[in-house]
């Protein structure tokens, strides 16, 4: 119940953001909690809440973390969050019954790259003897796996395969450490009616782990390698227990990361509201990625300080700093200049692309998640219902009125579909209007006629 001293809080603060901003929307609700997993790119999220974008929304938001990926999803179908940090592929999953089912949507997407396959140092060292160009203190990359495949096989003359881990079963990074795999000519296995692991015809078995759980995991000898987003590869070069060997801008360049998700119902109910919380996201995602004259990102180190908070990220200054400044460190003899590996805004990242949903359902159908061959139209079909540039334009279109952004940042008259790119780790060609090429394309994984 909203105290009289808090109304008049409340309401002197948006009469005067009304008259320095312009109107503001009528909310349907204004007190609203956000899920989160401790990962950089729920920067957004955050920056949104210490800046005061949302403030000046008229919106009191509380960020909370979660455990882990099923329950956060969990947490927003329940109505326990009102919206949450989010895989890319979840919404999707969740929209066709793949897991927990419900309607989720997004009209947001957080961020591009941001992820990266690491090693132990005992497979580092066996891949650097299976090809000796790796057996250096700077690599060329991107490294494929192609120095992994004989240690796959070994394993499995032994009777054993290689462990490795990823996040969730629809996460980003389950597809890509699986196209790493694959592109190298190593099966990272089935899903089936009847196998939720993933492991049919597996030469190396891919399990779930939480991504703050990684180095431990890894360090602790269960897994060999994984696929996780920092800071979580750079804490494993921290503690000297493995070796990152590529990053997902390498497997697929300026690749859709991570969205900002919402229960259909709760965006039917409260329209105002989110396009006010979609308005807040697109003004962090920009003061995240603005740079000064030369180029260099000037908010960044002040946006790491914030996440390294305990109740954020909660890993070490240092870490974060690495790749949200630019950096990247391969091992502590190979720091190289990564400009890109995390996007928050520009290249139009923010925009909810029809094409990135298409790519993980080419993904969940290529590893058999979706068990049944579906037609071309249904791929357009099940974008078109989870991404909504509607609510995405509608904020911009209030943010470009009230000058916070540039006519150039919003892709205006987009059909929602990027252009066709090869840009892959294995030089396919991915089409996003032929998710059926695309599909059959790949020498592993379903093909569909």
């Amino acid at each position: 119940m909203m105290t009289l001293k808090k109304w008049v809080t409340t309401a002197g603060a948006a009469l005067a953001l009304s008259s320095l901003h312009g109107e503001m929307l009528d909310l349907e609700k204004d007190e609203l909690k956000f899920g989160f997993i401790k990962l950089t790119d729920c920067a957004p999220i955050v920056i949104a809440k210490e800046k005061g974008f949302f403030e000046e929304e008229g919106l009191q938001v509380e960020v909370i973390a979660q455990p882990n990926w099923k329950q956060l999803l969990d947490n927003v179908i329940n109505g326990e969050l009102d919206g949450a940090h989010m895989l890319s592929g979840q919404p999707i999953a969740a929209t066709i019954g793949f897991g927990t089912e419900a309607h989720i949507i997004t009209a947001y997407t957080l961020d591009l790259n941001g992820n990266g396959i690491t090693v132990s140092n005992a497979i580092w060292e066996q891949m650097q003897e299976n090809d000796p160009a790796l057996d250096t203190d700077t690599p060329a990359h991107p490294i494929s796996a192609e120095g992994l495949k004989p240690i796959v096989e070994e394993k499995l003359e032994e009777g054993e395969k290689l462990q490795m881990g990823m996040v969730f079963p629809v996460s980003t990074h389950n597809y890509e450490i699986r196209y790493w795999l694959a592109a190298s000519g190593i099966h990272p296995g089935f899903y089936t009616s009847e196998d939720k692991k993933g492991f049919t015809n597996a030469q190396v078995e891919l399990s779930v782990t939480p991504p703050p759980q990684m180095p431990a995991t890894l360090e602790s000898g269960n897994i060999s390698g994984y696929c996780v987003g920092e800071p979580w590869n750079q804490q494993a070069v921290a503690k000297g227990i493995g070796v990152p060997v590529t990053t997902n801008y390498d497997i697929w360049k300026n690749n859709p990361e991570k969205v900002f998700g919402v229960n259909a119902k709760w965006a039917e109910e409260n329209p105002n509201t989110h396009i006010a919380v979609v308005k807040a996201l697109i003004r962090a995602g920009k003061w995240l990625d603005e740079t000064d004259d030369s180029g260099t990102l000037v908010n960044r180190e002040e946006a790491v300080r914030i996440l390294s908070q305990p109740n954020y990220v909660g890993a070490d200054f240092d870490v974060i700093k690495n790749s949200m400044t630019g950096y990247f460190y391969f091992q502590k003899t190979d720091k190289r200049e990564m400009p890109d590996f995390n996007v928050f805004f520009k290249y139009h990242s923010t925009y909810p692309w029809y094409s990135d949903g298409i790519w993980f359902l080419t993904q969940m159908r290529r590893w058999g998640q979706i068990t049944e061959p579906k037609p071309a139209d249904w791929y357009h079909e099940v974008a078109k219902k989870v991404y909504r540039p509607d609510v995405y334009l509608e904020a911009a279109k209030h943010l470009l009125e009230e000058g916070h952004i540039e006519e150039s940042d919003i892709p205006w008259e987009t059909d929602g579909y990027k252009p066709a790119t090869d840009e892959f780790i294995d030089g396919v060609l991915y089409d996003p209007k032929d998710p059926i090429g695309y599909l059959n394309s790949h020498e592993i994984g379903n093909k569909d006629s």
